[in-house]
C-alpha cells in the first residue's frame, strides 16, 4: 500500500524508533474475530458448540476471539441464532474498558454498525437501558439489526445529531461510549479507502465534530458518570491533544486510568502540549505491538454536579391492554401480559419501566419490536423469538445442527415438520431462530425476509 508522504512523515517524528516495525505491519495478516453473545450462553456452553478450530482469545476481551482464515462465521446458523458478533479484535477494546454496571443508563452515540452496542447491552443483562444512536438514518438501520438479533430487549435506537440528544438527556446517563468520527489512521492497513478519506477530509474537519461530541456528552452525563472516548486513529491532536483541552475546559472532570494488556501501550503525554502524567492513563492499540488494527482509548469521569431533566416516558398500556396481543402472548408465550408496551400505527414496542422520551427526536427503535396488529390478528416480529430462551415459548422446535432444516428454514423454504398446530419458534440446538406456522405437518416459514441465508 502507498501511504500519503504527510503521512508517513508526521508517524516517523512520533514513532522514531519504531517507525519501521509499525511499516512492517502492513504485511501481517488481517485479524478477524467474532465476540460471544453472553446474554445468551456463556464460555463453557460455547465450549461444547463451538464449530470453529483454533479459536485464540483476545487479550483484552474476555467474550473475544479471533478466528482463523477459511472460516465463515458469518454463514453459520449460530450466527442467525445470535451467538456471537463478527468484530474487528482492537475494535473491541473501547466496550470492554468501559465500566458498564447492571442498572446503568447507557449512551452509545456513534453505534453504527452495532458492535459496541451489543457488548455494553450484553454486559447490561438486560438490565438498565441501552440507547444507541448514529446520525445517520440509514446506518442505524444496521444497527437496529444487529441490536435484535443479539437479543437486546432494554434499548432504544436514535438517528440524531449530539446536539438535539443533548436538549432531551441532560445529566441522564451513567456511562457514554464516544466512538467519534476521526481521520482513520488506524484502518490504513485494513481499508484503503480510509487514506483516500484522510487525503479528503484531513485532520482539523474531524477534531471540529470531536470536539462538538465531546460537549454534548458531557452534558448527558450524570455526577460520576463516565464517558469513553475512543478513535481508530494515531494522530495525537484528535487523542490526547483532544482529551488534553477537554479537560481544561472541564476541570472537574478526571481521567480514570487503564491499564493496557496483550501488547496494548499507555498514551502519549508527551505528544499534548501540557505534557500532564494523567494522559498516560490513556490506551493505544498499535498493530505493530497486538494482532489488530490502531485505536485509542480514554475513560473520563465527571465529578461536577449535574441535574437529571430527562422528561420520562408516560405507560399508558401493557401487554394485556389490547385483547389480541394479551390472546398471542398468553396463548404462545409465558412472558408476563403486565409488561409495559407502546403502540405506535400498530406496531407494538415492548418498553423498559422509566424509560425517556423521545418526542421530538429521530427515533428508529423507540423499544423492542414486538410485532403488529392487524386485520384483527397479531404477527409476532423476528426479534421477539431471539430475544428470550426457548423457555420463553409454550411450542418450541429445537433441531441439531446438522439437521438440513436448519438451513432451509434460514433460507425460507417451507418445512415438512410435525407440530403443534399454531404459532412455534424453531431454535438450533436449544437456541431461538424465529417463527414458524404449523399446520398439517408442515411449517409455514416466517423468517423476516430481509434475514435471510442468501
Amino acid at each position: 500500500m502507498e501511504l500519503p508522504v504527510k503521512f508517513k512523515e508526521k508517524i516517523q517524528g512520533l514513532l522514531q524508533d519504531e517507525f519501521e516495525a509499525y511499516l512492517d505491519s502492513y504485511s501481517f495478516p488481517e485479524y478477524q474475530g467474532i465476540r460471544i453473545n453472553t446474554l445468551k450462553l456463556g464460555k463453557e456452553a460455547w465450549d461444547n458448540i463451538c464449530p470453529f478450530e483454533g479459536l485464540e482469545a483476545v487479550s483484552w476481551c474476555k467474550e473475544g476471539y479471533y478466528y482463523q482464515e477459511g472460516d465463515r462465521p458469518g454463514k453459520h446458523p449460530y450466527y442467525h441464532a445470535g451467538l456471537y458478533y463478527m468484530q474487528e479484535p482492537s475494535a473491541m477494546a473501547p466496550g470492554a474498558y468501559i465500566p458498564i454496571e447492571e442498572g446503568d443508563k447507557v449512551l452509545d452515540l456513534c453505534a453504527a454498525p452495532g458492535g459496541k452496542s451489543t457488548q455494553v447491552g450484553a454486559r447490561l443483562g438486560q438490565t438498565g437501558l441501552l440507547v444507541s444512536n448514529d446520525i445517520s438514518a440509514t446506518r442505524a438501520m444496521a444497527l437496529m439489526k444487529n441490536i435484535e438479533n443479539f437479543g437486546i430487549r432494554n434499548s432504544m435506537i436514535t438517528a440524531e445529531t449530539s446536539e438535539r440528544l443533548a436538549t432531551k438527556f441532560k445529566g441522564y446517563f451513567n456511562k457514554i461510549l464516544i466512538d467519534a468520527p476521526c481521520s482513520g489512521e488506524g484502518m490504513f492497513r485494513k481499508n484503503e479507502n480510509a487514506v483516500k478519506s484522510w487525503e479528503t477530509h484531513g485532520i482539523e474537519h474531524c477534531c471540529n465534530l470531536q470536539r462538538i461530541i465531546l460537549e454534548d456528552a458531557y452534558t448527558m452525563l450524570k455526577t460520576d458518570g463516565m464517558m469513553l472516548y475512543s478513535t481508530c486513529t494515531f494522530s495525537p491532536e484528535e487523542n490526547e491533544g483532544m482529551i488534553e483541552a477537554f479537560l481544561e475546559k472541564h476541570p472537574d472532570c478526571q481521567i480514570i486510568p487503564l491499564t493496557g494488556v496483550g501488547g496494548i501501550k499507555q498514551g502519549r503525554p508527551e505528544w499534548s502540549d501540557s505534557k500532564k502524567d494523567t494522559l498516560s492513563g490513556a490506551l493505544r492499540l498499535w498493530p505493530h505491538h497486538l494482532k489488530g488494527e490502531g485505536h485509542f482509548v480514554c475513560l473520563i469521569q465527571k465529578l461536577g454536579e449535574a441535574f437529571d431533566e430527562t422528561k420520562r416516558l408516560s405507560i399508558k398500556k401493557r401487554i394485556k391492554d389490547i385483547p389480541i396481543l394479551k390472546e398471542f402472548i398468553e396463548t404462545n408465550t409465558h412472558l408476563d401480559i403486565n409488561t409495559p408496551i407502546i403502540e405506535l400505527k400498530n406496531k407494538i414496542y415492548l418498553q423498559t419501566e422509566d424509560a425517556p422520551d423521545l418526542e421530538g427526536l429521530r427515533v428508529i427503535r423507540s423499544g423492542m419490536y414486538l410485532g403488529e396488529v392487524k386485520n384483527k390478528r397479531f404477527d409476532p416480529s423476528q426479534v421477539l423469538a431471539l430475544a428470550y430462551p426457548k423457555e420463553m415459548f409454550k411450542n418450541y422446535i429445537d433441531l441439531q445442527i446438522e439437521d438440513a432444516n436448519v438451513i432451509k428454514y434460514l433460507k425460507g423454504e417451507t418445512l415438512l415438520i410435525e407440530a403443534p398446530k399454531g404459532f412455534n419458534v424453531i431454535g438450533v440446538m436449544g437456541h431461538p431462530l424465529g417463527w414458524v406456522k404449523s399446520q398439517n405437518g408442515t411449517l409455514k416459514n416466517l423468517y423476516a425476509t430481509n434475514w435471510r441465508m442468501m
